[in-house]
């Protein structure tokens, strides 16, 4: 996979060098190509922002240099793209939440295409220009809070992709139980413990170290639905109940959700007589 980013601030993506990410670039599965945004101005300030039409406070960047940079990139695509050519992500507080399932179908692309907005964000027109020359533009979001630039936000999204690429993780078997994972359910992670067995005084749960394989991956379940249905409840309605059994179900009724028609919805309260 191939990686390009138009930034102002190049040197904050460094990180990409480091832990996983960075042994997968050494070894050539991921290829990270990081462009200044203001090598294509033409003032002798460099200017990318100017004041936004209808007013309004703060800066808006420019559409003239993310043309001229965007442009550049898309002229020099990898072999691997052919004729699919790339993605382009614009993190924007108004895009799509990113999520385990994006992250997914990105991980199926050859070529991520990253621009930067800073200020205020990128003229509206220049998304607009590139949906309209065919580039497949998803803009998207961390959550619902602002940040001062999308340099973090390709900092996750470029480690949650790289992490789903064949060779990345040693143990690929590993990236089924984590949160989040399809063959998971989509459910939270069991709670997880290693050695000692007692540490200030509390203990491993006895069942994981009893030998019975069936019985830990029945504890792991129920634990997994317990702690979705206590902090991620959201998550449950797009729980399929197909997928559970009645142990599942009896666990989720204790926590006080019933299968709906597509997830499990919180229980009616009881009506007093």
């Amino acid at each position: 996979m191939r990686v390009d980013v138009v930034s102002i601030f190049g040197e904050y993506l460094a990180p990409l060098s480091l832990s996983l990410i960075g042994k997968a670039r050494t070894q050539g599965l991921l290829e990270v190509r990081v462009h200044d945004l203001r090598e294509h101005t033409h003032d002798r300030h460099r200017t990318v922002d100017d004041t936004p039409y209808g007013g309004g406070a703060g800066l808006l960047m420019k559409p003239e240099p993310w043309g001229e940079a965007l442009d550049a990139v898309l002229a020099d695509p990898p072999e691997s793209a052919g004729e699919r050519g790339p993605v382009l992500l614009v993190p924007s507080p108004v895009g799509e939440v990113f999520t385990q399932v994006a992250a997914v179908e990105l991980a199926a692309e050859p070529w991520l295409v990253f621009a930067c907005g800073r200020y205020e964000g990128i003229d509206a027109r220049v998304v607009e220009h590139y949906r309209a020359r065919g580039v497949r533009v998803r803009e998207v979001s961390l959550g619902d809070y602002v940040l001062n630039g999308g340099e973090v936000a390709v900092l996750v999204v470029v480690e949650a992709v790289a992490r789903l690429l064949p060779g990345v993780v040693g143990n690929a078997a590993s990236l089924a139980e984590e949160s989040h994972a399809s063959e998971h359910d989509g459910l939270l992670e069991h709670p997880a413990y290693t050695k000692p067995a007692t540490w200030r005084g509390l203990d491993v749960p006895a069942v994981l170290s009893s030998g019975d394989h069936g019985a830990v991956a029945r504890w792991r379940r129920e634990q997994a639905l317990r702690r979705t249905a206590r902090r991620r409840p959201d998550l449950l309605a797009r729980l399929d109940p197909a997928r559970c059994g009645a142990a599942d179900l009896a666990v989720l009724a204790e926590e006080g959700f019933v299968p709906g028609a597509h997830g499990f919805l919180p229980a009616a309260p009881a009506v007093a007589d």
